[in-house]
């Protein structure tokens, strides 16, 4: 037998039921939900049934089954406890075209009811044609175990969408491609909300255009840190040029039809310079392709950006900068510290472990109360610890080496200055946190600082 799935609106029309027992009420609070004008026949009902006919839910009529009770009926279920009386209803239904269910009954059943998954408008129905009603309610559980139970707000809030979408955007294929991608997005209730502003705007506002360059932030390498402007650039991109410390994770997210090119200048023997880089990105944009230059991290620290930017002008390419989470954000998340506390740090210093050359290059001051976060620090930290050292800065300085960080396979040491020099260079990526706002707080401290916190709440309050 061969079914065709269907969702019928029953909002006010008439429906009949034969029959008030037990199987009849759960027919009933089915009906109940769609709005539609309920008629109930039989000589007795259960109280439920009775209750339900007070309220004025249902009309109950106290008596036998007639055929004239099907006249202006949509739909009739025939649920008595008699095979005669539900097999006469099945004839009269079909003799005035009146669709018709006779319970457990499949050779006189016009359609069947299925087991229903619910969460608000979302409804999932299984139907085994009547064979294993048992079956269905068994898949029913396991579907409804796994659907997120947030499911009807967000349907609510995406029809919303979907109704402005169809009523400012015209018809067609580029429509139609905008309502499947809101269908893959959460909503939130900000007037913020990416997704609302997708609806708005349109898939092309969102994508990287042809022509023009994007120097786009990575992130410390999770895919989960990444901006919503910078995935969405990712999955639309022509042509990805990106470091050597872009994860593969993110580079999955690029479409199957994008050139991707790894311009990495790490440690080493170069393998390309930023002027072929540079090159690379002025020769595909005026090919008229969409360039994504994705960089490890936020652009504008330490990725050359600068240098791009100047070429990128002088050839009067478009270009925009889309910011990242710096690996310095994701390494102290990662230790659990500040870089800037109101008591040990007002001062960050954001330096690499290797500079450019330079003749004017003076050093840094040495600031006590700054954290200083070194990108790259080297394989030589005895060096680097040395010329701390050298300008003044304390020996129990607490340090951090951070690998890897928010990726799988981080690593976090803990050290002093003093004792920086000996320890080993943690893998690369890794990234050195230095000053009194890295400090790790014993269980004792920490106690200390909430006690006299409270105290001084308290003072305030009398």
């Amino acid at each position: 037998m061969s079914l065709l799935p269907i969702f019928l609106n029953l909002d006010g029309r008439r429906c009949l039921v034969v029959g008030a027992g037990a199987v009849a009420l759960d027919k009933i609070g089915s009906l109940l939900k769609t709005g539609a004008r309920l008629r109930v026949v039989a000589p007795e009902a259960r109280p439920e049934m009775r209750q339900l006919a007070r309220e004025g839910k249902l009309e109950w009529m106290p008596r036998v089954f007639q055929p004239s009770d099907l006249d202006g009926s949509f739909l009739v279920i025939a649920a008595t406890n008699s095979p005669d009386v539900n097999a006469a209803v099945y004839r009269e239904a079909q003799a005035r075209g009146v669709a018709c269910n006779s319970v457990d009954d499949i050779p006189n059943c016009d359609f069947f009811f299925g087991s229903v998954v619910s969460r608000g408008d979302l409804e999932i129905a299984i139907s085994t044609s009547g064979e294993s009603p048992a079956v269905a309610q068994r898949l029913r559980r396991e579907i409804d175990e796994q659907l997120p139970q947030d499911l009807g707000p967000w349907l609510k809030d995406l029809g919303e969408l979907r109704r402005e979408v169809l009523a400012s955007h015209p018809r067609g294929e580029e429509r139609r491609l905008l309502l499947h991608e809101l269908a893959q997005r959460q909503i939130c209730d900000s007037a913020l909300c990416s997704t609302k502003q997708l609806a708005r705007t349109g898939r092309e506002a969102s994508r990287a255009a042809a022509g023009s360059v994007y120097l786009v932030g990575a992130g410390p390498g999770d895919p989960e840190l990444l901006t919503v402007r910078a995935l969405r650039l990712i999955e639309s991109a022509g042509v990805i040029l990106h470091d050597d410390l872009v994860a593969d994770a993110i580079l999955d997210l690029a479409p199957a039809h994008a050139v991707v090119i790894n311009v990495g200048k790490r440690c080493g023997p170069k393998t390309i310079t930023q002027e072929e880089i540079n090159a690379l990105l002025i020769d595909h944009a005026r090919a008229g392709r969409s360039v994504v230059r994705l960089k490890s991290g936020d652009p504008l620290l330490f990725g050359r950006a600068a240098e791009e930017i100047a070429a990128l002008g002088e050839a009067g390419i478009p270009f925009e900068i889309v910011p990242g989470v710096s690996a310095a954000f994701a390494a102290a998340a990662s230790i659990g510290c500040s870089l800037t506390d109101r008591e040990w740090a007002s001062k960050v210093i954001f330096s690499t472990g290797h500079h450019a050359q330079s003749h004017n290059r003076s050093s840094l001051p040495a600031l006590e109360d700054a954290t200083r976060v070194v990108y790259m620090p080297g394989r030589d930290l005895a060096l680097l610890a040395a010329e701390w050292l050298a300008e003044g800065l304390p020996p129990d300085l607490p340090c951090a080496l951070v690998s890897h960080a928010a990726q799988p396979g981080e690593l976090i040491r803990h050290t002093t200055l003093g004792a920086l020099g000996a320890m080993t260079p943690a893998p690369a990526p890794s990234l050195l946190l230095a000053g009194w706002a890295v400090r790790t707080i014993d269980a004792s401290e920490a106690r200390t600082a909430v006690d006299a916190a409270m105290q001084a709440f308290s003072s305030e309050v009398r």
